[in-house]
């Protein structure tokens, strides 16, 4: 990410999406949502003064609080900035750089495909890497797609798993998904596929169990 890298994107992250509920119940989320306003002239009501006070205390307050979240590039470019013109400036940057993210990783996750005779482990830890990133890039993925994805990657050689799994209805989370693909993974190496009873396990067991939502 331009002025920043990693560690500038998570601050940028921070400061976008987390930090103004924290101003909320601070009661100070104006801030960075309006501009500066105008100092009243010196014929003013004393509540417009006292407004107007209000608003730039909150303002170097808020604005100490952004910069001491951020890395040392970061904070070159906006120590000259107010809160307001500091989240603008965060913005234009993160979007364009989260949108472009965005498409290249799930570009990456919709083209992945697993080697037959490789290791289904590490095939499936690679794409939740991508799912968790998009979720950090505020894109998730529904969890039927989610599965469907891993399972659409698998070769030939997981075809029974698939068919069984589908025709179950199955709902597990990727880490039970995970653990069922390695136990049929193994079976097969042992000389034969026992991915059938597998499923009918888990399948069993959700019964059990009642149904699991969610990824995790």
């Amino acid at each position: 990410m331009e002025g920043g890298g990693t560690m500038g994107w998570a601050a940028t992250s921070c400061l976008l999406y987390k930090f103004p509920t924290f101003l909320k119940q601070e009661r100070k989320e104006y801030v960075i949502e309006e501009p500066v306003p105008d100092e009243p002239a010196a014929n003013a009501p004393r509540a417009d003064k006292d407004k107007f006070k209000k608003h730039m205390d909150d303002m170097v307050y808020v604005g100490r609080l952004m910069l001491a979240t951020m890395n040392s590039e970061l904070q070159k470019q906006h120590e000259n900035m107010v809160a307001y013109e500091m989240i603008q400036n965060l913005k234009e940057i993160y979007e364009g750089q989260a949108r472009q993210e965005r498409y290249e990783t799930s570009k990456a996750l919709f083209q992945c495909k697993m080697i037959e005779r490789s290791l289904v482990g590490a095939h499936v830890i690679k794409m939740i890497g991508y799912i968790q990133t998009l979720e950090k890039l505020r894109f998730s993925l529904k969890d039927e797609l989610v599965t469907g994805l891993i399972l659409q990657s698998l070769p030939d050689s997981f075809k029974p798993f698939v068919l069984n799994f589908n025709m179950n209805e199955i709902n597990k989370t990727l880490p039970q998904l995970l653990s069922m693909l390695r136990t049929t993974e193994g079976d097969m190496k042992k000389g034969g596929s026992k991915s059938i009873l597998v499923v009918c396990e888990a399948k069993r067991k959700e019964k059990e169990s009642g149904k699991v939502k969610g990824y995790w």
